[in-house]
Order: C-alpha cells, then sequence, then structure tokens
C-alpha cells in the first residue's frame, strides 16, 4: 500500500511542479482572456483581430502585430484610421487564414506612389516598403503587381537582388492599332504590368523612368487589377496618393502555440473534422503556425481557444436547402438529414414511453421492497425458531426411539393458528405452568392438543421444550 502512495505522489508532484514552474502558460491564459474581452477590437470601421490588436500590450501578440487608431486627413474630413505601428502604414483590412486553399493571412495596406511629371510637381519617389526586422512576420505576396500608367513610361523593382523585374508603356498609336480597350491586363498600351517573381520579398522599392519629362506617370505596386479598360488616367492615380498592397504574414509561435487545433504539419491529413488545423514552418529566423478554422463547419478566430464556432449550417439555409422536405438537424462540424416526423405524434411516443419507464420504475421499487420485507420475515422467523428452543425440540424428536413416527412433527404458526382459529379463546383446553393448551383440528380433520407458551423465558426454554416432548 505504501508502494501505490508513493507512486501516485511522484507523478502529481511533478504536474504540480510543471504547472506552476511554467509562466508561460499561466499569462499566456491571461493574455488570451484579455484579449478578448477588455481590448477595442476597431478602428476606422476596420476589424482588428487578435494577434493584432489596439492599447495595452496584452491586446496584441508582440510589437510587430501592434496597431494605433490615428486621426488622419482625408477629403471627407479628419477620421480614424489603423496604422501598422513598426511600419508606420495604414492598414486598409486584416484578414485571417480561412481556409487549406490559402497558405497565409493577409493584410492590406496604403502605399506612396512613385511619381513624376505631375500636377507640375517634382518626381516623387517613396522609399522603398521595408519589412525586414527580428522576428518580423510580414512579406509581400505573389498577387502584387508592378504597374505604370502613363506614356513612355519605364518601371523597375528595386531592392530585390539577382533579378530585373519591369515594364514600359507607351501611347504610340501604331503600337496600338493591334490593341483593344477589352485587354484583360496592361500589355504596353497606356499602361503596363510586372509579376513579382521573387519568393516572399521583405523589401521592395519602385523605381520610374521616362524618355521624356513631360506627361504625368506614375508607377506603383497592387493587388488590384488594371486593364486598358479600367485604368485611370496617371494624374487621377497620383492625386489618389496611394495604391492597395498585400502583405502576408504568420503567426509567431515561439510566443504561444494554438491550443487544439489538428497539426497538419505532422498528419499530412486528418479524417475528423477537427474545428481548427495548423500548419507549422520557418520564416525570417522564427517558427510560425499557420492556422484556420476548418471551413467545413467551423469559423472564427484559430489563435484564440475556442475562437473556431461550430456553424449552424440549418440556420444558415446551406442544410435547409441540401435536405429539401426533410428535417435539418445541426451536428458539430457539419449537419444531417432526418425524415420529418408528425407534430402530434412524437409527443404522444415520447409521452407513452415515459409514461412505461416510470410505471416499470414503481413495480420494480415496490418488488424490491416486498421481497426485502419477505426475506426479513424469514430471518427474523429463523431467528425465534433458534431462540425458542427449536432446534432442541427438533434434536429430541429426530432422537426419540421406538412409538409412531406420525406422533412427532413440527408444524408452521400459521398451520397451528388455522388449527385452532387463531387462537380463539373457545377453544381453551386448559393451563398450565409454562403456556395455555388449546384444542385444534388439522387439515385432514384429525384433533390436536396445542400448546402456547405464555412468554419468552430463555432460562426455562429447555423446560418447555421438554414438556413437549413427553406430551407428543
Amino acid at each position: 500500500m505504501k508502494r501505490e502512495r508513493l507512486f501516485f505522489c511522484i507523478p502529481l508532484s511533478l504536474l504540480t511542479l510543471f504547472i506552476f514552474n511554467s509562466p508561460s502558460l499561466m499569462t499566456t491564459a491571461q493574455n488570451i482572456n484579455s484579449s478578448t474581452s477588455s481590448c477595442n477590437r476597431t478602428c476606422g470601421g476596420i476589424s482588428i483581430p487578435f494577434p493584432f490588436g489596439i492599447g495595452q500590450k496584452h491586446c496584441y501578440l508582440n510589437d510587430w502585430y501592434e496597431v494605433v487608431c490615428n486621426t488622419t486627413t482625408t477629403s471627407s474630413g479628419n477620421l480614424l484610421a489603423p496604422f501598422l505601428s513598426k511600419i508606420n502604414r495604414e492598414l486598409v483590412t486584416i484578414t485571417l487564414r480561412n481556409s487549406i486553399d490559402t497558405s497565409y493571412g493577409v493584410v492590406h495596406i496604403k502605399s506612396p506612389v512613385t511619381s513624376s511629371g505631375c500636377s507640375q510637381q517634382p518626381a516623387v519617389k517613396p522609399p522603398p516598403l521595408n519589412l525586414t526586422g527580428k522576428g518580423s512576420p510580414f512579406f509581400i505576396t505573389e498577387t502584387n503587381r508592378l504597374v505604370s500608367v502613363g506614356c513612355d513610361a519605364r518601371a523597375l523593382v528595386t531592392n530585390i537582388e539577382s533579378q530585373i523585374i519591369g515594364c514600359e508603356s507607351s501611347c504610340d498609336g501604331r503600337d496600338n492599332k493591334n490593341k483593344s480597350r477589352s485587354d484583360k491586363i496592361c500589355g504596353g498600351y497606356r499602361c503596363c504590368q510586372a509579376v513579382i517573381t521573387a519568393d516572399k520579398p521583405q523589401v521592395i522599392g519602385v523605381n520610374l523612368e521616362s524618355s521624356d519629362g513631360g506627361d504625368c506617370k506614375v508607377a506603383f505596386l497592387t493587388n488590384e487589377t488594371y486593364s486598358p479598360a479600367n485604368v485611370t488616367e496617371a494624374e487621377e492615380v497620383y492625386s489618389k496618393g496611394f495604391s492597395v498592397v498585400e502583405l502576408g504574414w504568420f503567426f509567431d509561435s515561439r510566443l504561444r502555440d494554438p491550443v487544439g487545433c489538428v497539426n497538419l504539419t505532422e498528419t499530412g491529413i486528418y479524417t475528423s473534422a477537427p474545428s481548427c488545423v495548423c500548419e507549422y514552418g520557418y520564416f525570417s529566423g522564427f517558427g510560425y503556425s499557420n492556422c484556420y478554422c476548418n471551413n467545413i463547419g467551423y469559423r472564427g478566430n484559430p489563435y484564440l481557444p475556442g475562437g473556431c464556432v461550430d456553424i449552424d449550417e440549418c440556420e444558415e439555409g446551406k442544410g435547409r436547402n441540401s435536405c429539401g422536405e426533410q428535417t435539418c438537424v445541426n451536428v458539430p462540424g457539419s449537419f444531417r438529414c432526418e425524415p420529418k416526423e408528425s407534430g402530434k405524434i412524437k409527443p404522444v411516443i415520447q409521452g407513452l414511453i415515459l409514461g412505461l419507464v416510470l410505471l416499470f420504475l414503481v413495480l420494480g421499487i415496490w418488488g424490491l421492497i416486498k421481497f426485502v420485507k419477505k426475506r426479513r420475515k424469514i430471518i427474523q422467523k429463523r431467528k425465534f425458531f433458534k431462540r425458542n428452543g427449536g432446534l432442541l425440540l427438533k434434536q429430541q424428536l429426530t432422537t426419540q426411539e421406538g412409538g409412531n413416527v406420525e406422533t412427532s412433527k413440527i408444524f408452521t404458526s400459521k398451520e397451528l393458528e388455522k388449527a385452532t382459529d387463531s387462537f380463539n379463546k373457545n377453544r381453551v383446553l386448559g393451563q398450565g405452568g409454562q403456556g395455555t393448551v388449546y384444542k385444534g383440528m388439522l387439515v385432514d380433520g384429525r384433533i390436536v392438543a396445542v400448546k402456547r407458551s405464555k412468554a419468552l423465558d430463555e432460562d426455562k426454554v429447555e423446560e418447555f421444550i421438554n414438556e413437549v416432548s413427553v406430551l407428543s
């Protein structure tokens, strides 16, 4: 027994030490609870989901995810707008990874435009977009394009080693004779574009060259699609002042690892329908986790405990439309279709079943009580039989020699009560020192004498039994 107790206490002690000596677990839980309850999650009408956050440090994962809500001047007046603090760029949207088809979360930011000869202003060449830094989770995605708008313009991407990325645009009519206003992309007439072929670059700049310095020309990075059919004039792009650039981002798992998600990097495939899934890797010198809520039945934020919430497909229509005339029943991560049942029959059946269950329960309890009482009575009779000398009488009767065996027989109390009409006073034949004698009649018609002791006296039990034996 001592060994068992010792064996149990050792793991318990180790577990206790692990819990109380793991501040990261305790502080993480506190940070998570704070991030979901006390932090502001919007700025300028834009949603700021965790790991991004505004305000106190527990509202965001680390400084790279900090968002500052500043006042910015627009044509509509002064408005609040969110800015990524570390790179000082205005946010347009923040999106969590939402399915297996995407590879990371994205943010869209406003980026200044490189220009030349616009509004009689000097050429503008903004500094490169620099996302580098220790633990930076950001990079420029492959959905962005270098776009140039204007005549006789040559745009180049800078700060990317070992690659030359650029394009040229022209307004020469000879270049346009085979062009159509329905071209899907900017192929060189009035605008051009080039694909960013570098893998997840973190620094990128835009340079603009022109063979003539008169007309307005602009060049910029953007994830928006431009074609000769929808491209605006260079002056309009310049007056807008910015383009929208898409950045990818990863979750820094050095600080906290999402709990309860399936590790797709190790398993490769999952057979059940987990609420959230994570992939793990390395980027920019740190380990990251890239998680998403399983889009088959869940939505929400995988970086918060219980953040992936089950979708009620029956309420939202998907399940209801699929089930048709059948009843849609929501289950975690999915739904099922069941045949419709009559609204009146079902409660009746349920009531019937409940009534039968209660009936059997009552009968079972009643039967159990009867059994216990009967058993108790049998035990009590055996006890009285032994205490009142029954065993002694039985022994004497079986050891008697000679005589008729019919003269010796032990009757039950019920048989004697029946024979004496419940010990009726009219049946009394006489009284002795040990009890009263009654006249009795057995079932077969024989007349017998029944002696009933007056009171239990354990000292006189043997005397009474001897008397009965002699009478027999």
